[in-house]
C-alpha cells in the first residue's frame, strides 16, 4: 500500500485500492499479480532514478516493493519490523533476492 499512496498522492497515478489480499499471498502462488498491477503504471526500466520502483522476489513471485531514493537507498514498508524505513536496497534480507527496476508512467 505504501507505493500506491505515494504515486497516488504525488498524482502520478488514479486511486485504486488493490485489497483485499493475505499478507502471505505470495507464498504460496505462482501468478505475477505484482508486477501485473505495476505494469498498469509503470515500464521496467535497467538502472533506477531516484522516485523509481524496486521489486523484489519474495516467495514464488515479485512481491515487495520499494522507492529508490539515489539507489541503493530505498523507502520500503517493512511488514516485520512493522514500520516505514530507509535501508540499503542490497544489504540484508533483500541482499541476495531478485529484482527488477520499474519508472511510473504519468497518467494523464
Amino acid at each position: 500500500m505504501l507505493l500506491v499512496r505515494v504515486y497516488q498522492a504525488a498524482g502520478l497515478v488514479p486511486e485504486f485500492d488493490p485489497r483485499p489480499y493475505s499478507p502471505q499471498w505470495h507464498l504460496h502462488r505462482g501468478e505475477e499479480k505484482y508486477l501485473e498491477a505495476l505494469l498498469a503504471h509503470a515500464v521496467e526500466v535497467e538502472a533506477p532514478e531516484p522516485g523509481d520502483i524496486v521489486v523484489y522476489k519474495v516467495g514464488r513471485c515479485f512481491a515487495h516493493g520499494a522507492i529508490v531514493i539515489e539507489w541503493p537507498t530505498i523507502i520500503h514498508a517493512h511488514m516485520a519490523a512493522g514500520n516505514v524505513e530507509l535501508a540499503d536496497g542490497t544489504q540484508a534480507w533483500l541482499a541476495e533476492r531478485e529484482r527488477k527496476f520499474f519508472r511510473v508512467i504519468e497518467h494523464a
